[in-house]
């Protein structure tokens, strides 16, 4: 009996995160997930208090898995462009394995989830992420900046390029899929703009 809850949670965790990318979360309901997911809103129920219950412990649950993959064998000790490297490696991994996770955290950025779910999951992360970038800055590898300048230009082009791979296309429409030459090559542009 336990295993067949188990996988009861799994797939409504699976078809919440699927219909929440198609169809939005503005149109998301618990009835259209109870009927896909094959079971009585009443089972819903039992497991979430509400709509906003469901997508609220399904985000933090997702959350919580990507920051323990993200960050595998960091350590903030690490030089900044081992550290970087294995950011991106971590990410990159996470984001072409996971495109569903991926996109259901889009829909929850521009969302009234949005701060709920980010401010419990990002205490962690920001101190480990802190201590990385203030040790780089440190020992002399980059210079001081604001988290917003530093995530843009450490982050945003693997973004850019999960997000071209994930649509199969990159501008003007010609087909894209990251390879490993794209990725590093990207990679190595970024540690240049972090140089003293």
């Amino acid at each position: 009996m336990r295993t067949r809850n188990v996988d009861k949670v799994a797939l409504v965790k699976k078809k919440a995160m699927e219909m929440a990318v198609a169809e939005g979360l503005e149109r998301f309901s618990v009835n259209k997930l109870a009927k896909a997911c094959g079971i009585s809103v009443a089972t819903l129920y039992i497991y979430y208090k509400d709509k906003d219950d469901l997508i609220t412990q399904i985000a933090m649950e997702e959350g919580r898995r990507m920051s323990a993959i993200v960050l595998k064998d960091f350590d903030p000790e690490l030089s900044f462009s081992e550290g970087l490297r294995m950011q991106w490696q971590n990410r990159a991994k996470h984001m072409i394995e996971n495109p569903v996770a991926m996109l259901f955290f889009e829909q929850l950025r521009s969302s009234s989830y949005h701060e709920k779910v980010i401010a419990t999951l990002m205490a962690d992360f920001k101190e480990v992420m802190g201590k990385f970038v203030k040790n780089a800055v440190k020992k002399g590898e980059i210079k001081e900046m604001p988290v917003e300048v530093y995530w843009s230009v450490a982050f945003a082009p693997l973004y850019s390029l999960i997000r071209f791979h994930s649509e199969g296309k990159s501008m003007g429409g010609k087909a894209f899929a990251i390879s490993e030459q794209v990725l590093w090559q990207t990679f190595e542009l970024v540690l240049k703009a972090f140089k003293p």
